[in-house]
């Protein structure tokens, strides 16, 4: 079974978060949520959220994907947070998924794994940034190796489904879809 971590920074964008804990998990993914500290995190809408763990109780542990919400300020926090950024590098070094949405790709971006890379943000972010060799485009989910970025609160199911599909096939991302009833889905 897939392990993912989400961590949580005070102003995450509830939708987003929201959505990726619930398809991952839908699609029977050990999701765990982390606090930057102890205790509930609010969201950029009012949302109060307890995480599973504080992140300093789940850093040592292995993941298949780290995925970060975005929404401000919560991006900015997980951008300033020294723990966040080596948690991404080392994911890197072993080629283990990072994904971003929505303003989040900056934090990608400050650990220096955005560059040479095709990734997309929320207009206004990583478009803005000056990163050796990035290709910004704007589509709803950009994979580009192990990296995977996402424009936004109204992309959150697309990028979700695309996470379940990176790391469990496409079978059981249609599974997951299916269960949804998304429009075109008979």
């Amino acid at each position: 079974m897939p392990r993912v971590l989400i961590p949580l920074a005070p102003g995450f964008e509830d939708l987003e978060a929201t959505t990726l804990v619930d398809l991952l998990r839908r699609a029977e993914f050990e999701v765990v949520t982390a606090g930057l500290h102890a205790g509930l995190v609010t969201g950029a809408r009012g949302m109060r959220v307890a995480p599973d763990a504080e992140l300093d109780a789940v850093l040592a542990g292995e993941f298949d994907m780290v995925v970060l919400p975005g929404g401000m300020p919560g991006a900015r926090h997980l951008r300033d947070d020294p723990r966040i950024l080596a948690l991404l590098q080392r994911q890197a070094a072993a080629n283990r998924y990072t994904a971003a949405i929505c303003a989040a790709p900056i934090v990608l971006a400050a650990a220096g794994l955005l560059e040479g890379k095709r990734a997309t943000s929320y207009p206004g972010f990583v478009d803005r940034l000056d990163i050796p060799g990035l290709q910004y485009v704007s589509e709803p989910v950009v994979v580009d190796g192990h990296v995977v970025t996402s424009r936004g609160p109204g992309t959150a199911m697309d990028f979700a489904l695309a996470l379940i599909e990176l790391l469990a096939g496409r079978a059981r991302r249609d599974a997951v879809e299916t269960g949804l009833m998304r429009p075109g889905q008979g």
